[in-house]
């Protein structure tokens, strides 16, 4: 089908609706009427010859037809947008788009990423946080930090630096605490990643408790679960310095395992662009200086 006869209008008019369920929402986002909102809608259905709504007295629902043409449009849209957003106030600005472990942006990116602001203004940093699981492709990712041994199908990976677990836990918890075995009487708290406990208990040459106790998908809420006393969690306590300098959590031992590193990921597919060197180069120089 020639796209030139489709009008841009009848696309986004349909894009809204079809993310909004709703005729009346899309009006409001696109700042037109829902009669002129539906009327695009219909006429984008006569040009392609299909039903992409089934109007229903509350609402309307997408049929096959529109549930495969939204995704298609939605990242037609998205792109169309960041590209354009990079002419903004009459200067090219290069956007580059970085997935990180969010403690690892709270607890080491943040404080330095002022610091690439002020060397490269022409890079504009887009952070998009997780818990360590996304995908480079799908989720538009240019790069991502992650934490894990380096091996993932079809990345390429730079390692930043390892990251070792020490328990902590808040001061209360900490004056019952004075030797490792005593650990093994507390609340542990449990990242994703369930070998953790264990791999510690080991380095500290004792047999690993049965594991029981909370699980959770990030050390930022291990850390705030600890501080208010809940147990001892094991975490990469170098991402978390604050904590322990303002005397929120402790750490008890000197003890530590590491399982893993950071490092700085992108797909062997993606041609590097200008952005994405800068931002490797800065970030690896600054990691290597601080080991």
């Amino acid at each position: 089908m020639d796209i030139s006869r489709i009008p841009l209008n009848a696309l986004r008019a349909f894009e809204a609706s079809a993310r909004l369920q709703s005729f009346t929402r899309a009006g409001l986002e696109l700042r037109v009427s829902q009669t002129a909102v539906s009327h695009q809608v219909k006429a984008l259905e006569e040009t392609l010859q299909v039903s992409l709504f089934k109007r229903q007295p509350r609402g309307v629902t997408l049929t096959d037809e529109g549930q495969a043409l939204l995704p298609v449009l939605s990242d037609a849209f998205r792109r169309m947008s960041e590209a354009l957003s990079r002419f903004e106030d009459g200067n090219f600005r290069d956007v580059l788009t970085v997935g990180v472990v969010s403690s690892f942006a709270t607890g080491w990116l943040l404080p330095r990423l002022q610091d690439f602001s002020k060397s490269h203004p022409q890079v504009d940093i887009r952070l998009k946080t997780n818990n360590n699981r996304a995908d480079l492709l799908t989720d538009g990712l240019d790069c991502f930090i992650r934490f894990g041994d380096g091996a993932w199908h079809g990345t390429e990976a730079v390692s930043l630096f390892a990251a070792k677990l020490y328990p902590v836990c808040s001061p209360g918890v900490a004056d019952r605490i004075g030797e490792p075995a005593d650990l093994l009487r507390e609340n542990l708290l449990r990242s994703y990643r369930l070998n953790e406990w264990t791999l510690w208990f080991q380095a500290a040459a004792l047999a690993p408790p049965r594991s029981r106790g909370w699980i959770f998908d990030s050390s930022l809420s291990i850390v705030e679960a600890v501080s208010q006393g809940a147990g001892i969690g094991l975490v990469p306590a170098r991402l978390f310095e604050r904590d322990l300098r303002a005397g929120r959590i402790v750490q008890p031992f000197k003890t530590g395992v590491e399982t893993g590193s950071y490092w700085l990921t992108w797909l062997k597919s993606r041609e590097e662009t200008g952005a994405m060197r800068i931002f490797r180069e800065w970030i690896t120089g600054i990691a290597a200086s601080e080991k």
